[in-house]
């Protein structure tokens, strides 16, 4: 089950970067950036477990053949999920922006009109 994740995980980062190069819409090219960002937070998640349970335990419940999920892994997807959010965001002003000054999102078309 767990080899399903990582192929799923490199799936997703191999269609993110194929559409953020492939792509000459501006909104494709950050979706293509969400997306490579979710394989990579699937990524950090599968790595990150290893057949244990939750870190959630009581003084009693504890012992030594007691295993748990490593907590570094996900506090740091929950960093990138906000981190995430907020490029995506500021990548969609940014191309609001962009459609304002140019007229167009086509990457092709700004870079003629640049002058």
């Amino acid at each position: 089950m767990m080899t399903f994740n990582y192929i799923a995980a490199f799936f997703l980062i191999v269609l993110g970067f194929y559409t953020i190069v492939t792509k000459y819409n501006l909104i494709k090219t950050v979706i293509g950036l969400g997306i490579a960002d979710y394989g990579v937070n699937l990524l950090i998640i599968s790595i990150g477990y290893n057949g244990g349970t939750a870190p959630i335990f009581t003084e009693g419940e504890i012992t030594a053949v007691s295993h748990f999920v490593d907590p570094i892994p996900q506090a740091l997807t929950l960093t990138s999920i906000v981190i995430g959010a907020c490029v995506t965001a500021m990548s969609l002003a940014l191309v609001i922006k962009l459609e304002e000054q140019y007229g167009t999102i086509d990457t092709r078309e700004i870079r003629r009109l640049r002058g």
